[in-house]
């Protein structure tokens, strides 16, 4: 979701800035529609990060052959060790 908000603020920025001639009094179009696309960047940046550090912590499975492969970060118990 915050990667699509980010591209969101990219387009509503681009337009303001290159589409959109109208002025307004006491504020200036042209700066808003930078502003826009500046955060948006840095959303965007951010929020690739995020996704790329979160793929690099998801657990790794070992199959070893002739067991039953069970869920990572789970615990076995054994019913002869007991």
């Amino acid at each position: 979701m915050p990667t699509g908000i980010s591209i969101f603020l990219i387009a509503a920025g681009a337009i303001l800035y290159f589409a959109v001639s109208t002025s307004v009094s006491g504020l200036n179009l042209d700066t808003v529609g930078v502003i826009l696309m500046i955060v948006g960047g840095l959303g965007l940046v951010v929020s690739l990060l995020m996704l790329a550090t979160a793929r690099g912590r998801v657990g790794r499975t070992t199959f070893v052959s002739g067991t039953t492969p069970v869920q990572a970060d789970t615990t076995v118990v054994h019913e002869d060790a007991l």
